[in-house]
């Protein structure tokens, strides 16, 4: 009698049975949009989250501020050095004589243990103003220039580290001793015709 009235048969109300043929499954383009979308959200708030504590680790302004200096240096008189303080280390900034240069350059083809030439430890056309890190590379003293009675060789002309006996000479190269490598040369340039920053 059911049937007689039109009314469904108990197998079209099965779960998944659709009296609309036309309807169809839901787009499986749409779905992997949705995905993506919720992965991007996601990937977004734990980048907002963790921004915080990275940039937290940047150094702070007063510290960029140390990381470079400008000096002035008209102030060495010829044939002397000043030592300035650069990142906590001391750098020397030397005045060369004309002799000073002469025997830097008389060695750049000499046996070196750590080879550079002394036009490439200074600027072009600046060639009296030698800057180092003055810290001996062997265990991080502070070599002294021109050592005076102590310094056992002197046919450098350079600096000496009292502590294990590095002799470097009037380009900051490494001549004797226990040092692997040169005296360091920072990345400076001169700002003015006398004015260098350095850092």
């Amino acid at each position: 009698m059911a049937e007689a009235r039109g009314e469904p048969k108990v197998a079209d109300s099965v779960a998944g049975a659709s009296a609309d043929p036309t309807h169809a499954a839901p787009d499986p383009s749409r779905r992997d949009f949705i995905h993506v979308a919720a992965v991007a959200a996601a990937a977004g708030g734990v980048a907002a989250i963790a921004w915080p504590f990275i940039d937290q680790m940047n150094p702070s302004a007063d510290t960029l501020a140390l990381s470079s200096i400008e000096y002035d240096v008209a102030k060495v008189p010829l044939g002397q050095q000043v030592t300035v303080l650069y990142r906590k280390q001391p750098l020397f900034v030397r005045h060369r004589t004309p002799k000073e240069i002469a025997l830097a350059a008389a060695d750049d083809h000499a046996s070196l243990r750590d080879p550079a030439t002394d036009a490439s430890r200074v600027k072009p056309g600046k060639s009296e103003w030698l800057i180092l890190i003055g810290v001996c590379t062997h265990l991080g003293c502070t070599p002294n220039f021109d050592g005076g009675d102590v310094v056992p060789d002197q046919r450098y002309g350079g600096w000496f580290c009292p502590c294990h006996g590095s002799v470097y000479d009037t380009s900051g190269r490494i001549r004797k001793g226990p040092a692997p490598k040169n005296l360091a040369v920072p990345d400076y340039k001169f700002e003015t015709g006398t004015k260098i920053k350095v850092g």
